[in-house]
């Protein structure tokens, strides 16, 4: 995809490509998406980097995007520790939580349930962990689509762990527009494959 460096031109076609993204996922049967959710999170569960974190970092999903419940589940399971974000009231920035239960989740920011503050408390350490990042496409390279806001970006620019996208197949693309800013993840997990994008040397 050919697009200038102007930051108006990437931000007009993200903003075409999102479109596009969103109207596929609205467009699948419930089927269609437990059955992909499904193959993602099985997918997951094999990674060897998922195995040795002691803490999983992941967003609590909504409608269309990949199911993180089973995920977050499965992480207690295993005797891992759980942490999910909460938006920076008046900023661009978010903290991470540890929840121990799902009544530890409220509705919040952009009708996403995030941690209840009185309840929880903040991850201080970001130097490891497994990341999940949310985005409604990826590229071959790790960089992804996301809503715009910049939240994650933000935050991985200063998270050691390791990072991974989750999306469907049908949502890849070979290579999405990037700005300066944009942040890379080391891995993608589709509903057919996993994909290590070099970023690290994490096999």
């Amino acid at each position: 995809m050919s697009v200038n460096n102007n930051s108006n031109d990437i931000r007009e076609v993200k903003s075409d490509l999102r479109s596009g993204f969103k109207n596929k996922r609205i467009g699948m049967t419930e089927e269609q998406k437990l059955n992909m959710d499904s193959e993602i999170q099985s997918r997951f569960l094999t990674l060897r980097q998922y195995a040795s974190c002691s803490t999983v970092f992941t967003y609590v999903s909504k409608d269309i995007e990949v199911d993180t419940f089973a995920i977050i589940r499965a992480a207690w399971a295993n005797g891992k520790r759980v942490a999910v974000p909460r938006c920076v009231k008046d900023s661009r920035e978010m903290d991470f939580y540890y929840i121990e239960c799902m009544e530890d989740l409220e509705e919040g920011s952009f009708g996403v349930r995030e941690p209840i503050e009185s309840k929880c408390v903040k991850v201080k350490d970001l130097s490891k962990g497994l990341c999940i990042v949310p985005g409604l496409s990826f590229d071959a390279e790790g960089y992804r689509l996301g809503y715009g806001k910049g939240y994650y970006d933000r935050f991985l620019s200063r998270f050691g762990g390791d990072t991974v996208g989750l999306c469907y197949s049908n949502c890849i693309k070979w290579k999405l527009p990037h700005g300066r800013y944009d942040r890379a993840v080391d891995m993608i997990v589709t509903d057919r494959y996993i994909r290590r994008t070099g970023r690290k040397n994490s096999v």
